[in-house]
């Protein structure tokens, strides 16, 4: 907020002590307003919602402490700043107890005063702003649980609707992190399965041999370790969605029989005899470009065309203009609900870095980076200091630099690629792979061999 907007209630019983005061804020580019008692200022504050109150502790009819609290209870954002010429220590931690802004003493140091509404103006400017971001969410800056409102966004959201009225298969496009299981739950939603199941299985996380279970079911006995039947995903989804994500990690074979069962509109478990009628509407989704995935021979043609009624592109977050803080604040208020915790926002030098970061995880890291500096802050603003190291440091991307000790063997060169590769995309293996130009079946191997665990696949 500009001085010049910034509205200042001055509470003296004192009318000299007023006029000084009035004279210096006015010189310094503030509206005034003022009140002689405490009753008096609590009806004008009531009436013209001034953004700040300076006010003398001793008052008639009203003490400067019980104005304090009738203020605060009204408005508990609203900065009071006490002044008395009786100070004590007692006094003022009474009042910082209360809600006081500050406490100063008379004789007033102007230029602590004037330092004092100085940083209260830019933090009721950045509340403003946040009220802002605030009352975008409130009326609904989305669709369904995702959030945004940049141009690209909104031609999602138009997209999704479309989609969702129809019963087209779909496959969904974006890189990690930018939300394509939301997408897909979306359209579920807004569409006439909603009252049906939506299931969701990550391909790239299934072991390989468990893959065709996964899917399709298996009886007691059908394998070792079947000790008994199990339905498939397909089952499980009938009369709702079925979202595949990472299809282009399907194993080769198993795409053809997933072709024919689309194909046919039955499904037989593993080592059963029974075919299955299913009525499922099918979402798939990958972060490779699906044509280039079927020049390559990761994702079979006619699995594709299968698939490819309809598609959906995410944009990453670094194209989508404006949406980064918007989401930030989104993801404020959910994990001040799940934290017990009372974070206003972003402060100004924390958004000034977060909008200069490229955010190469998506809203899936910047989700992340919320949540940690949301614990860590527990109250006002984030600042800084409450940001990871690599966003202190200025924005650059974690991970840009990769060390390879000197004389290291191709093969030692290549476990460090990997094993940092994989830190960085949060042990995503399906995005790894692609950004390391392997297979995700390579990935796994290279891990197995270097004994890292599966978890998080």
């Amino acid at each position: 907020m500009a001085n010049e907007a910034m509205r200042i209630l001055v509470v003296d019983d004192e009318p000299a002590m007023r006029e000084v005061i009035e004279m210096r804020l006015t010189e310094w580019g503030y509206r005034v307003l003022l009140a002689g008692s405490g009753t008096e200022a609590r009806a004008l504050a009531e009436r013209e919602h001034p953004d700040a109150v300076i006010s003398d502790v001793v008052l008639p009819e009203l003490s400067g402490l019980e104005l304090l609290q009738s203020l605060k209870a009204g408005d508990r954002d609203r900065p009071v700043i006490l002044i008395t010429a009786y100070g004590t220590i007692d006094e003022a931690v009474e009042a910082m107890k209360l809600g006081a802004h500050d406490f100063l003493t008379k004789p007033l140091d102007y230029a602590k005063l004037r330092a004092t509404l100085a940083a209260l103006a830019k933090e009721i400017d950045r509340r403003g702003q946040m009220r802002k971001l605030d009352s975008a969410l409130e009326r609904g800056a989305g669709l369904a649980d995702l959030v945004g409102r940049s141009p690209q966004m909104r031609e999602v959201f138009r997209l999704i609707e479309a989609v969702a009225a129809s019963d087209a298969s779909v496959i969904v496009c974006g890189e990690s992190g930018t939300g394509k299981e939301l997408v897909a739950r979306a359209v579920h939603d807004l569409g006439r399965r909603a009252h049906g199941p939506f299931v969701a299985v990550n391909v790239a996380a299934i072991p390989e041999g468990l893959a065709e279970s996964e899917l399709f079911g298996h009886e007691k006995g059908a394998f070792s370790g079947a000790v008994a039947s199990r339905p498939g995903c397909f089952e499980l989804a009938n009369t709702g969605t079925l979202f595949l994500d990472e299809i282009t990690e399907m194993p080769a074979a198993l795409q053809t029989k997933l072709l024919r069962v689309l194909e046919g509109g039955t499904v037989r478990r593993v080592g059963g005899s029974r075919e299955m009628r299913f009525d499922v509407r099918m979402i798939a989704a990958t972060n490779r470009d699906p044509q280039h995935a079927v020049e390559g021979g990761v994702l079979r043609q006619d699995l594709f065309y299968r698939l490819n009624v309809f598609t959906l592109t995410l944009p990453p977050l670094r194209e989508r203009e404006g949406d980064a803080l918007l989401l930030a604040q989104h993801f404020v208020r959910q994990f001040n609900a799940k934290h017990g915790t009372q974070v206003e926002g972003l402060g100004r030098d924390a958004e000034r870095l977060m909008r200069a970061y490229s955010w190469p995880g998506n809203v899936r890291e910047l989700r992340n980076v919320i949540e940690r500096a949301v614990i860590l802050a527990r109250s006002g603003w984030i600042e800084v200091h409450h940001l990871p190291a690599f966003l202190q440091g200025g924005g650059e991307e974690p991970g840009d630099t990769i060390v390879i000790p000197a004389g290291a063997t191709a093969a030692e060169a290549e476990r460090v690629l990997i094993l940092e590769t994989l830190k960085r995309v949060g042990n995503n293996k399906a995005e790894a792979a692609r950004q390391l130009g392997m297979d995700v079946k390579t990935v796994r191997n290279k891990l197995k061999a270097y004994e890292v665990g599966s978890a998080g696949e």
